[in-house]
């Protein structure tokens, strides 16, 4: 009865709340705009009928008699459960925010539409192969037969006031452009090398900063891994060796061959970890039509399936880092061009209207030069000499989506890497699994080829003579077949050994995840289905283990640090969300990390090799100025810890998991009165560094970023195959769909996704007569 009484009141509460905000009308409106899941709909444009089916949890099945099809229904299940994040993710693209929200998005429109996603997107679709245009333009068709019902919409539409366009193919190849974006980060490390320097820090003391990748930590692949000749490498000079780990969107995957498991096929596991958000950024579908048949994650906005499996294959991804965007410093001449290969250019100057809400246009003049956009006018803080942009996602041929096709229908692995020779960026490490008990790795991607002295860390004259000399080819990848030692790891970490012909990136992540997962792997001689779950699940800390070392040789300031680090020194390092003394360590590492502030304007400088050298040998900025005596790293070290603990009282907090906490939010109810209905918060462990990762702004210790989607693949028997992704498969705050997967992702549990004819609800979508 207790139970009943609290969930009624719940209901009481939520219904005055939409109430409120909406008013009666409004909240029946809400009701009546949640998906029809059964039945029958006739729609025009498709040739056949089309089943669709969602299970308990909302997880889509579709079956067509062609891909025209398919994709059709696709769009229209993508609509019916997405269409609020569509529409939003395709006016980011467009930089169209500020006409539905107003001036809060203007400058972030602006930067947008200097960068010229969607005119690349535009200049993309034109170009694309007859196959990829119909899959492309059938989705579109599909989304707009949505449209076209007249259904009510979702509630942010009503909340805003505007109703969504119809959908064209360049709206569906942005939103790909704007995950290159987010996977490719090279520019910002130019600037920051740029702005580092230009404080008068000399590139020695750089490399001291932002350390290389450490010469003995793993790398993806091996020597005896590659079929490439290596090469001598020659001592490289101080700016080709700095090569700062800084943290881009990460993931972990990893493929184990049967010979290593206890059912004698390979496991392949695949989290990819990118922003947290609500509704999720993942769709979990089966699709199945003649010479298609995939289940996995799908983006709502682009047809196929990006991670998943179908009837022979699996396959993951993690994003490489690949340098695919170069700086160029102008020359300017007159403030009406820039001096290249010996002749002043005009700047093409491209005109973006920018409609805010409310009546006021805004016309942003673009500068375009032979490289790309000038960037730095878009920015808040310009460096004083102009850069263009050269990035291989601006190009106006792209056929991701193409490559992607082809890998969800490929049946064994010379069809996956023939798939995969179209696909541009951001570069991904896929990994590979069949029935047949093969595994691989490739890292396909358009890889500049650069002139000697050129390595892409820093802005270089864009005067013509370090202009890019094309690509290189598909098999100069990276990439293996049946490695001897039996795995491939990935984990943003270095993927290439010493001697490879050419450098990918020289910004690689941190090996402690890659290592952690490679001694997990190897701590037994056969692994089953359940160890994969837990070394997906691990939130042990090689940080911690490496910073231990430190904590024995501390001389704490207090007894209450005393008593801290002698508790500290007893904890076995696993960051759970239970743990009080995995609240203190990253507090304390937290406020270490405040080390080099003063020299690089930066207050928190998360390097932990240049961290743990300060403490080893000693650095300039361990000494406080404001005292009198000269202090050691260890004395800083010691009061990092005082502060950690000061910081921990005033939090009131007693374990982990109370203050780092997962935040999914809505980008836009968040700022009203629903957000109590809208966004979700819980409680998580990790940190940056744990295979279960949960990285934190370290000024709130909040976590926007995570593990966005979880799949382990059993190759012995693909059904028992296990999904999740957090929050839930609807977008619709008042569907029972719409956060029901979050608890299950939040304690480590899975589904169950298989082809075979699933228990639920059954929508058939039908051709509409002719009149």
């Amino acid at each position: 009865m207790k139970r009943f009484l609290r969930v009624l009141a719940w209901l009481l509460g939520l219904f005055l709340l939409l109430a409120l905000a909406l008013g009666f009308s409004g909240y029946l409106y809400l009701r009546s705009s949640l998906p029809q899941g059964e039945g029958r709909i006739a729609l025009k444009g498709l040739s056949a009928p089309v089943e669709v089916v969602r299970d308990r949890w909302g997880v889509v099945r579709i079956r067509a008699q062609s891909l025209k099809d398919l994709f059709f229904a696709q769009g229209f299940v993508h609509a019916q459960e997405r269409l609020w994040q569509m529409e939003f993710q395709r006016r980011v693209g467009q930089g169209r925010l500020s006409e539905v929200l107003g001036e809060a998005t203007l400058s972030q429109d602006r930067f947008l539409r200097t960068w010229g996603f969607y005119w690349a997107a535009q200049e993309a679709y034109q170009r694309l192969f007859p196959e990829e245009k119909e899959a492309v333009d059938a989705y579109a068709a599909g989304v707009n037969a949505f449209l076209e019902r007249g259904s009510p919409l979702p509630p942010e539409f009503r909340l805003l006031g505007f109703r969504p366009e119809p959908w064209t193919g360049p709206d569906v190849l942005v939103w790909a452009k704007m995950l290159s974006y987010d996977l490719s980060g090279n520019w910002e490390e130019e600037l920051l090398r740029h702005r580092l320097l230009a404080r008068g820090i000399s590139p020695e003391r750089l490399m001291e900063l932002l350390p290389p990748y450490p010469e003995d930590a793993p790398t993806v692949l091996s020597a005896e891994d590659l079929r490439l000749p290596l090469k001598r490498e020659e001592a490289p000079s101080a700016l080709l060796r700095m090569a700062p780990p800084r943290f881009l969107e990460a993931s972990n995957n990893w493929v184990v061959s049967g010979s290593r498991t206890t059912t004698g096929k390979p496991f392949l596991a695949d989290d990819p970890h990118l922003g947290l958000q609500a509704p999720s950024l993942w769709f979990l579908m089966a699709l199945e039509a003649p010479g298609l048949k995939a289940i996995g994650a799908s983006l709502p906005g682009v047809p196929g399936i990006v991670i998943g499996r179908n009837h022979r294959i699996a396959w993951g991804v993690t994003n490489v880092g690949a340098d695919v965007q170069d700086l160029y410093l102008l020359e300017e001449v007159g403030g009406r061009g820039y001096r290249y290969r010996g002749q002043v250019v005009p700047y093409r100057v491209r005109e973006e209207r920018i409609r805010i809400k409310g009546g006021r246009e805004e016309v942003l003049r673009v500068r375009e030069t032979v490289y790309g956009p000038v960037i730095t006018d878009a920015l808040q803080d310009p460096p004083k000499t102009p850069m263009a942009l050269r990035w291989v996602s601006l190009d106006p041929e792209d056929h991701i989506l193409m490559a992607f096709l082809g890998v969800n229908r490929a049946g064994n692995w010379e069809e996956f890497q023939r798939a995969l020779e179209v696909y541009s960026a951001p570069s991904q490490n896929f990994v590979y699994a069949d029935i047949d008990g093969n595994i691989g790795y490739i890292a396909p991607g358009k890889f500049p080829i650069r002139k000697e002295g050129h390595t892409g860390m820093v802005p270089v004259p864009g005067n013509g003579e370090w202009d890019w000399l094309g690509y290189r080819r598909p098999e100069e990848w990276p990439q293996v077949l049946n490695p001897p030692k039996g795995y491939v790891v990935t984990a943003n970490h270095k993927v290439t050994p010493k001697g490879f012909p050419y450098a990918l990136t020289y910004d690689w992540a941190e090996p402690y995840r890659a290592k952690r997962i490679e001694e997990l792997l190897l701590a037994k001689e056969k692994l089953s289905l359940e160890d994969m779950k837990a070394i997906q699940q691990d939130q042990k800390s090689l940080l911690y283990r490496d910073f231990r070392p430190v904590l024995e040789l501390l001389t704490p300031l207090s007894e209450r640090g005393q008593a801290w680090k002698g508790r500290l020194l007893s904890w076995d390092g696993t960051m759970d969300k239970a743990s009080e003394e995995a609240l203190v360590f990253a507090l304390w590492y937290t406020e270490f990390t405040r080390l080099p502030e003063k020299e690089v304007g930066e207050a928190y400088w998360d390097e932990p090799r240049y961290l743990l050298k300060a403490l080893e040998e000693g650095d300039k900025n361990c000494d406080q100025p404001e005292t009198e005596y000269q202090e050691s790293c260890l004395d800083y070290a010691a009061l990092a810890l005082e502060k950690a603990l000061d910081r921990k009282e005033a939090l009131g907090a007693k374990a982990w998991g109370e203050v780092h906490r997962a935040r999914f939010a809505h980008p836009v109810l968040t700022h009203t009165p629903l957000k109590r209905l809208s966004d979700r918060e819980v409680a998580f462990g990790g940190d940056r560094y744990t295979v279960n990762v949960g990285p934190f702004d370290p000024a709130t210790l909040r976590m926007d970023h995570g593990p966005s989607y979880r799949q382990i693949v059993d190759l012995s028997d693909m059904e028992a195959s296990l999904f999740v992704h957090p929050m839930g498969q609807s977008g619709h705050f008042l569907s029972p769909h719409y956060a029901d997967l979050l608890a299950l992702w939040r304690r480590g549990d899975y589904l169950s996704l298989r082809f075979g004819a699933p228990l639920g609800r059954t929508l058939l979508l039908e051709p509409l007569p002719p009149p």
